[in-house]
């Protein structure tokens, strides 16, 4: 029997097929294939699968239902979707499913179609391999999951670093605690004992020097007022509490009972302990950026 040739439609129609990438079978009411492409007859090929490459004349949906293994499930769940299709209930079936061979893992995205025209019931599936996108969801998933868990790690770091630095600087206030104590204890009272001993005036320059130094050398944490309360005499540390409050000299003579004269005195010593006596500085404003 000699076969009617092909329409121009027919080719056209047959060339459209095989220019795509998406493996496609066209089916009828009953899932017979009636039609594949070059790509899927190149897969069927390539992986070895029984029968002719087209598939012309099998039944999709049996070999659906019929399929064991791993894929049992998906393939009985595709074979649903398009009989869904075949019957008007759905427009179309998407499915992607895992569809690993000798070759190596492999995704593919499945579509079923109806043709709408007014013939027999024919239904278009495509299945694109969906590998290099499921193998890029999965790299960025292990890459979010490394990221949290980076940030947390980085979090539990910062943390411990936080408590850390805030140890150092306990630590640090309490070693400036312990230096002013003991220079106030034990050094600058024999400093003082030397200053009004019958010392000869080259002797004395140099506990002068000496006392000048030591100031100098616990200038720094004299800047601390919670450590200059250390080094302050008790009524040093009043008169610096009401300068700091704005009081005048008359209103803290008053105050405390004392003389005007003595909170000048005060005052001096004052600027002398914290080293702001050569500065243009002053004392009230001084005070109130050490609180």
């Amino acid at each position: 029997m000699i076969s009617e040739p092909m329409t121009f439609s027919d080719v056209l129609a047959q060339t459209v097929l095989d220019s795509l990438s998406a493996h496609i079978a066209i089916i009828d009411q009953k899932g017979i294939i009636l039609e594949t492409n070059q790509a899927w007859q190149g897969y069927a090929r390539k992986n070895g699968l029984e029968g002719n490459a087209d598939a012309i004349g099998t039944n999709y949906l049996d070999v659906c239902e019929n399929a064991s293994g791993d894929d049992a499930e998906d393939a009985r769940k595709a074979a649903d979707g398009i009989r869904l299709v075949i019957s008007g209930e759905a427009r179309e079936f998407l499915y992607d499913y895992p569809c690993h061979s000798p070759n190596g893992e492999h995704w593919f995205y499945m579509r079923a179609v109806r043709i709408l025209y007014d013939g027999p019931v024919r239904v278009v599936i495509s299945h694109e391999d969906i590998t290099d996108l499921k193998l890029a969801e999965e790299a960025l998933k292990e890459s979010e999951a490394a990221l949290k868990e980076q940030k947390q790690s980085l979090e539990e770091s910062n943390i411990a670093l936080k408590v850390l630095l805030k140890q150092r600087e306990a630590d640090k206030v309490e070693l400036e605690q312990k230096i002013l104590g003991n220079m106030k204890k034990l050094v600058f009272p024999y400093i003082e004992k030397l200053k009004k001993a019958g010392l000869k005036a080259r002797e004395r320059t140099f506990v002068e020097i000496v006392d000048t130094h030591l100031k100098d050398i616990i200038s720094p944490f004299l800047q601390r007022m919670s450590a200059a309360d250390i080094f302050l005499t008790p009524q040093e540390i009043q008169v610096a509490s009401l300068v700091k409050d704005g009081k005048s000299s008359k209103e803290i003579a008053e105050i405390l009972s004392i003389a005007e004269t003595t909170v000048h005195f005060h005052r001096r010593n004052l600027r002398i302990k914290f080293g702001i006596e050569n500065r243009k500085t002053n004392l009230r404003t001084y005070l109130l950026s050490l609180s």
